[in-house]
């Protein structure tokens, strides 16, 4: 008899084999997924026939004909003020790596449902079959009409700088890589407040990073703009410095604009004296590395599910840790800054999204822990009902400030 397939979701007892039947254990995850995570909900009854003809037809065309002949009012009269198209090709997701479009569907749907419970934005999810980089932009390109803003989501580097940048360039409306800019913003905030608990400030510090991907360069970038004393950044072959001959465009940018120090080799050599530790990238640091760092250290260990140092160790040196994990204090998380910038820059109708906005958002995060400051609150929980009215009012005030906003 042939085997009957099993449905990964199922936790019913189901025939497998030819020697008998086992039963699938439950899953939760599997249990919440089944079905997808959103769905899409009229804000607007149509109980009766009058409904009807005011939702469609024949009152819709009154307003495709004022939106006609003023382009600006489909800000007013449709959803596009308030949605967010979250889009991706699959190729780095999660710490899965390129899984494809399909696969990349249960990350993009959590996204979007993390932007309307913790930001009120509506986003849908659009996972693209194409890895070009033209093919990708174009196809956004020809989208945007019907979206406030883009979320760029798990685009491999260095792809993701180059599409973020042109579209940029090409639309009127927000563009957001968030595995750059939202991990970035949350850093900040944190490292802000780590620096206020020992006395210090940010160009006091001098920072290694570890990971010269999408998050890497990102943080490295932004931690510069926003006053950090110095940081250097290894990838698998070392600390990204001018006398490399082996770096990417994008790399060599990054050797241009860091290390101020004039470090060359390993990861571990940059970590002797280093005030900041910055994880982005998985693998481990060895103990006696975390050890040779100066007195009243930062770890910021963001890989998941397994930091780069494990909190134990890092406790031995340090003294503020974070990971990426939830079941640790400090968790360096995007939805603290994701779904509060995007709000903030829909509020005002924003043309795109600033450093000066991405700042005011790191510092709308880190004020919202206020006098609780502490070695193990230096982020606020996601939970935290203060987070997405402060990062939005932040973000909208420096739209304003900048001339990027419409409204």
């Amino acid at each position: 008899m042939a085997a009957e397939i099993v449905n990964p979701r199922s936790d019913s007892t189901t025939e497998n084999s030819a020697e008998g039947a086992h039963e699938e254990p439950f899953d939760p995850a599997f249990a919440l997924h089944r079905g997808g995570k959103m769905a899409i909900q009229a804000t607007v009854p149509v109980r009766d026939k009058d409904d009807l003809s005011l939702a469609y037809t024949p009152g819709v065309a009154k307003v495709c004909s004022a939106i006609a002949e003023q382009p600006e009012l489909v800000n007013d009269y449709t959803w596009k003020s308030n949605v967010v198209a979250v889009v991706t090709d699959g190729t780095a997701v999660l710490g899965l790596g390129d899984i494809g479009p399909e696969a990349s569907l249960p990350v993009m749907e959590g996204k979007a449902i993390l932007f309307k419970q913790f930001g009120g934005v509506d986003a849908v999810p659009i996972a693209l079959a194409t890895t070009d980089v033209d093919e990708i932009i174009e196809t956004v390109v020809r989208l945007a009409p019907s979206f406030g803003g883009v979320n760029l989501e798990d685009i491999s580097a260095p792809r993701c700088f180059e599409i973020e940048r042109r579209l940029q360039e090409e639309l009127d409306i927000p563009v957001f890589h968030d595995d750059q800019h939202g991990t970035a913003v949350v850093t900040l905030a944190a490292l802000r407040n780590a620096a206020k608990l020992t006395g210090r400030t940010l160009g006091d510090l001098r920072a290694v990073i570890s990971g010269a991907g999408a998050a890497g360069v990102a943080i490295a970038k932004f931690l510069l703009a926003a006053g950090l004393g110095d940081v250097a950044v290894a990838d698998r072959k070392g600390i990204v410095s001018r006398d490399r001959e082996d770096l990417t465009d994008v790399k060599r940018e990054l050797a241009e604009l860091t290390n101020r120090a004039g470090l060359s080799g390993s990861l571990e050599t940059a970590l002797v004296g280093a005030d900041v530790f910055i994880g982005v990238s998985g693998g481990t640091v060895p103990e006696p590395a975390v050890a040779s760092m100066a007195p009243q250290s930062f770890v910021f260990a963001m890989a998941n599910p397994n930091p780069e140092v494990h909190p134990d160790v890092a406790h031995k040196y340090a003294a503020v840790v974070a990971t990426g994990r939830s079941d640790y204090p400090n968790q360096i998380n995007n939805v603290l800054a994701f779904p509060g910038i995007f709000a903030g820059a829909l509020q005002v109708r924003a043309t795109r999204i600033t450093e000066g906005m991405k700042i005011a958002a790191a510092n709308a995060l880190a004020d919202v822990v206020g006098d609780a400051l502490a070695a193990d609150y230096v982020i606020p929980s996601p939970f935290d009902e203060r987070v997405a009215p402060a990062v939005t009012a932040a973000v909208a005030a420096a739209a304003r400030a900048e001339g990027v906003a419409r409204r």
